[in-house]
């Protein structure tokens, strides 16, 4: 789900130009994507989605250049999904448990995301610790990661 959801948004914004996330939101939905701002802020960071000046003289989204950290990162999204074993949330607070000696990965991989509801990560040796600014950050994020280790 979030790769199709983040393939469309990508070809929303070839398509045509985007200037919101609103706007994105509304597109999406229209598409048969029903997500939240959240989600959508989320996936924009993933992709290296910016801002930049159009002809028309407004800020449209576009895909950024690729760069050397986009690969380290996407690395770490591959050690990511494969060394999870569970995530479950309580009020702010996730716990993930992951292989043994993977944590470290698994919370790096978080923080890379630079979601701006996440407000720390903790690794022992088989579980990782997040703490999120509140419950519906913690949700939507412990639903993310099972989409995650569920594909």
């Amino acid at each position: 789900m979030k790769s199709k959801r983040q393939e469309k948004i990508l070809e929303l914004i070839l398509d045509h130009p985007v200037q919101t996330q609103e706007q994105l939101l509304s597109e999406l939905e229209e598409s048969g994507f029903h997500t939240t701002q959240a989600t959508i802020s989320r996936d924009i960071k993933q992709l290296r989605i910016i801002k930049e000046l159009g002809q028309n003289g407004t800020y449209c989204y576009r895909a950024a250049s690729r760069t050397a950290e986009h690969t380290f990162s996407n690395k770490l999204n591959l050690i990511f999904k494969q060394c999870i074993i569970s995530a479950d949330y309580a009020q702010n607070m996730i716990v993930i448990k992951t292989m043994p000696g993977l944590a470290s990965a698994a919370c790096s991989a978080l923080d890379k995301l630079s979601a701006p509801d996440l407000l720390g990560t903790l690794a022992g040796d088989d579980t990782c610790f997040v703490v999120m600014r509140d419950s519906q950050a913690a949700m939507d994020l412990c639903v993310e990661i099972r989409e995650q280790i569920e594909h």
